[in-house]
């Protein structure tokens, strides 16, 4: 890759790995489920208005949207919010790549081979480690809402490549546009109607500098950068970029939050980032094409993660 694209690759995982460190600030603004529902009504608008009409089948459309939309995102923010530290939850979140693998074995027939099966083995240390570590030191239901939020993505990445979406960025604005509703209806069924009209009427310049970035910059510029360097190289020279979301999003979360890092914390990182790179990076028996070729398309959601290889994260 040339220098400049190389710096490029860096600085979305950047972005992505900052990005969980908005989440924080953001959800002492809004409850969870309304943070969700507003990220991606902004995320969606004005976009949709400019990529033109759907290029994929509409039943993808919405499949993708609840899986990775309301499902993932919803789990992810709710886990956030019931204390799980941001660096831990940019961590935990890439063991979506050992679920994407097994269902992608299962639903797509897609065989993992001795290189992803040993990845898959080392990833789940890393999240039995971090277990270990959020159990004596944080809330357990936080760490497995983040554990759901994972399996979720695994879900949406292998409907994703059922799709195979002819335009990843049309295919992606268009699924933005399906969890905005059913977002908004959880938030005022189980956050309250209060909760929500009390956090849009104290919406100051923070509360906004928030839902701009995790709207525009990690979503939109995110997704439009990755894209960019996956139509120059091939997925196996951009992929590996993705493993530094984690990196990021503990350092940023240290510096930022004040986050400790504990020494268990740091095997389990190492870990899963080891165990995801195996997972993501080595090639499926089955198929030219596999999820984590196709999983590209669903990184403009996502918070940065290693999605299928060459889909990072939130």
């Amino acid at each position: 890759m040339r220098p400049v694209h190389t710096a490029l690759a860096v600085l979305v995982a950047a972005v992505w790995g900052f990005n969980f460190v908005v989440i924080e600030i953001g959800l002492g603004h809004f409850p969870p489920l309304l943070l969700s529902a507003l990220r991606f009504l902004v995320a969606a608008l004005p976009a949709v208005f400019f990529v033109g009409r759907p290029k994929t089948a509409w039943k993808w459309i919405v499949a993708v949207g609840v899986a990775l939309g309301v499902a993932k995102f919803g789990l992810l923010f709710t886990g956030m919010a019931a204390g799980m530290p941001a660096g831990l939850s940019s961590l935990v979140l890439q063991v979506q790549a050992v679920f994407t693998a097994v269902l992608a074995s299962v639903v797509l027939r897609e065989r993992p081979g001795r290189v992803r099966t040993a990845g898959m083995a080392v990833a789940l240390a890393g999240i039995a480690v971090a277990a270990v570590d959020e159990g004596t030191s944080g809330p357990v239901l936080g760490f497995t809402l983040v554990v759901a939020a994972a399996a979720c993505w695994g879900v949406s990445n292998v409907l994703t490549r059922k799709a195979s979406p002819p335009d990843a960025l049309n295919f992606m604005v268009w699924v933005c546009t399906v969890p905005v509703l059913p977002l908004f209806a959880l938030s005022l069924l189980l956050e309250g109607p209060e909760r929500d009209l009390a956090a849009l009427r104290g919406l100051d310049w923070s509360g906004a500098a928030v839902i701009g970035y995790v709207a525009w910059v990690s979503t939109v510029f995110g997704f439009g950068a990755w894209n960019h360097l996956l139509k120059r190289y091939p997925a196996s020279s951009v992929a590996p970029f993705s493993l530094l979301v984690p990196v990021f999003g503990m350092s940023s979360a240290a510096l930022v939050l004040g986050e400790g890092i504990s020494g268990l914390r740091w095997v389990a990182a190492l870990l899963l980032v080891c165990g995801v790179g195996m997972t993501s990076l080595a090639p499926a028996r089955a198929g030219a094409r596999t999820v984590a070729q196709a999983g590209a398309a669903a990184v403009t959601a996502g918070n940065p993660p290693a999605a299928a290889a060459a889909s990072p994260a939130p």
